[in-house]
């Protein structure tokens, strides 16, 4: 049994639309699970919805709700001819509960809260509309919704799966199914047991396909992308960018960790679990041979480069100049995993501790708002996180950033990680 993970640039039209249809043609043989991200950047779009919703915008949530209803209706006239086909009807029901849904007071309820029962709109559409042009054109499918069988706690866009009740459930609902059908379901949503929806982190996806495998004791996950495979460096930044041929799971977890785009972080560990192998390949040359990761691939001997922007160096210090000891180390922690800021990257003197996390205004605003009752902070935004992998000799920074200077460094195992600021 194989599961195949599409993502948002792979079904960004209604020719990319058609593209998958044409590689699971190929696989109509076989049992297979197919789970399909929001459509182009509608993730984006749903996220602005969101934050109409929450300021009450009604101008803006009705632009955006037509918006959305464009895009999509453009893609399934594209695809089928007949307007009386029952995607119109399916996209319609999805759009006005979603329009009903952002139309409503509400009491009680957080923002996170909200942005889970929002967003998912974004696969719920675009799985519609793929297993509706599958039938379409006769391959035979069945739609599941995702959330009835990925089981999570509430801990709201980054749920965690439990992982008793999701296998369970799948074992003995879904397995059955997919003697018979090719599934197409959702990635990146899920649900609670106070039957909210839940997301499993911002491009969660392949984080899905990987929970469903492990559930099914699937062969293999691919994952299809836009690129040839796993690259040594994003080759929109590097010039001389490779594909790796083969990574083991364990440095696969590593890189996914520091930044690498093409795997989510979380989505190793329960291939990892069953030895499942997982292929990265390329939705526009689908012949071409991609990038494995199992348990049989060689160390990982090419230097990496990782690079993440919209960083913010944040750097606290104590107000009475004592040490940054373990009972400020846990004060700090709390604080950070209180307003769920992630950590990239950290390092702490006697009387200091600088972190550097994603920017996300409003949380590292409520983060140091929260840290300077008990200590100084400051913050530098606009940073760059540099990670090299494999680093072979003493730090040379890339071209690209003659013009930064060094704000932080460390050297932890085989990753070499700087914080980098421009002059």
């Amino acid at each position: 049994m194989k599961v195949f993970k599409f993502g948002g640039a792979s079904v960004k039209n209604a020719d990319a639309v058609r593209n998958v249809a044409n590689i699971i043609t190929q696989y109509q043989d076989e049992k297979l699970l197919v789970v399909i991200s929001a459509m182009g950047k509608n993730t984006n779009k749903l996220e602005e919805l969101v934050a109409a919703f929450w300021e009450n915008d009604v101008y803006k949530k009705s632009e955006i709700i037509a918006e959305l209803k464009k895009f999509h209706f453009d893609i399934a006239n594209d695809l089928i001819a007949d307007k009386k086909h029952h995607i119109f009807s399916d996209l319609e029901d999805l759009l006005m509960e979603l329009e009903c849904l952002v139309d409503k007071k509400y009491n009680n309820v957080s923002y996170d809260e909200m942005y889970d029962g929002i967003v998912c709109y974004g696969e719920l559409l675009s799985t519609r509309i793929v297993s509706d042009y599958l039938h379409s054109i006769d391959i035979k499918n069945k739609w599941v919704d995702a959330r009835n069988f990925i089981q999570t706690d509430s801990n709201f866009r980054e749920a965690r799966v439990k992982w008793d009740e999701t296998e369970e459930t799948i074992k003995r609902i879904l397995k059955p199914y997919i003697d018979r059908n090719i599934i197409i379901s959702q990635g990146f949503i899920g649900r609670d047991d106070q039957n909210n929806t839940t997301t499993l982190g911002r491009e969660g996806s392949d984080y899905s396909a990987a929970v469903f495998a492990y559930c099914l004791d699937a062969q293999d996950v691919t994952i299809w992308k836009d690129v040839a495979g796993v690259m040594n460096a994003d080759p929109n930044q590097f010039d001389e960018a490779i594909k790796l041929d083969a990574i083991s799971y364990t440095q696969a977890i590593e890189l996914a960790y520091y930044g690498a785009s093409v795997i989510h972080p979380k989505t190793i560990q329960p291939l990892k679990s069953k030895n499942i192998s997982l292929y990265v390949n390329s939705f526009m040359n689908t012949t071409d041979i991609g990038t494995v990761v199992n348990n049989e691939a060689m160390a990982l001997t090419k230097e990496c480069y990782i690079v993440k922007d919209q960083q913010t160096l944040v750097s606290i210090s104590t107000k009475n100049y004592s040490f940054i000891a373990e009972d400020n180390l846990s004060n700090i922690f709390v604080v950070f995993a209180r307003h769920k800021v992630r950590i990239n990257v950290m390092q702490n003197s006697a009387i200091s501790f600088s972190a550097c996390c994603d920017t996300k205004e409003s949380r590292i605003d409520d983060l140091c708002r929260d840290l300077s009752e008990d200590f100084q902070v400051n913050t530098t935004p606009d940073c760059v996180l540099l990670t090299i992998y494999n680093a072979q000799n003493e730090l040379a920074l890339p071209a690209m950033f003659k013009d930064h200077k060094i704000l932080l460094k460390q050297v932890l195992g085989e990753a070499t990680q700087v914080v980098l600021k421009e002059l």
